[in-house]
């Protein structure tokens, strides 16, 4: 059986970001985890513009090819970890706008989280998120890696220096995707 597919969201676009070195640690943890196939998605990349489709997405009738290839994206994901930072309290736009393109996507689609901060290590970002995702039927576990004074973790090279606790956690939360993707497989079939 094939191994099932894990995305990795970066869901920060601004210049100088830290989340795009803590995603490309995240996805080597998650390939050293050895349970799933690991793509890892950058929302820079995808560069998807304010919301410009006509219909509501749960139609599934979407006109623009940006929007098609977003939905074929997250369509193939069997579990979804979302590398986000936090801002003024809570998540990003960019996020907010990835996650309202699509509808059914996400159905039924375990998520996880891996937040970076100051001293509250992105929970506050996490908590707005699982309000939003559990309304599109996806399934967060409690699971989740928070990393405080993220800044301090680099070295004068730019370098991020993972530290234990981070590596438990991720591979906590791995175990417990997989889990759930599972369990949930049958309804999104």
């Amino acid at each position: 059986m094939d191994r099932p597919v894990l995305e990795i969201l970066i869901c920060s676009t601004r210049p100088g970001r830290v989340g795009l070195p803590v995603a490309e640690w995240f996805s080597e943890e998650a390939k050293a985890h050895g349970a799933f196939a690991v793509e890892l998605i950058d929302l820079a990349e995808v560069n998807l513009p304010f919301l410009d489709e006509p219909s509501h997405p749960r139609l599934g009738q979407y006109l623009h090819e940006h929007t098609k290839t977003w939905s074929a994206t997250i369509s193939r994901a069997d579990a979804i970890v979302m590398v986000v930072p936090e801002y003024n309290f809570g998540f990003n736009a960019v996020t907010k706008n990835a996650i309202d393109y699509l509808h059914h996507e996400w159905h039924y689609k375990p998520i996880g989280f891996v937040s970076y901060g100051g001293v509250a290590a992105g929970t506050r970002a996490v908590q707005m998120l699982k309000q939003v995702v559990t309304a599109l039927r996806m399934v967060p576990v409690y699971e989740s890696v928070n990393i405080p004074f993220v800044q301090q973790l680099f070295d004068d090279a730019g370098l991020l220096h993972a530290n234990e606790t981070m590596g438990s956690a991720a591979d906590a939360m791995l175990d417990e995707l997989l889990h759930l993707h599972s369990a949930l497989r049958a309804l999104r079939s």
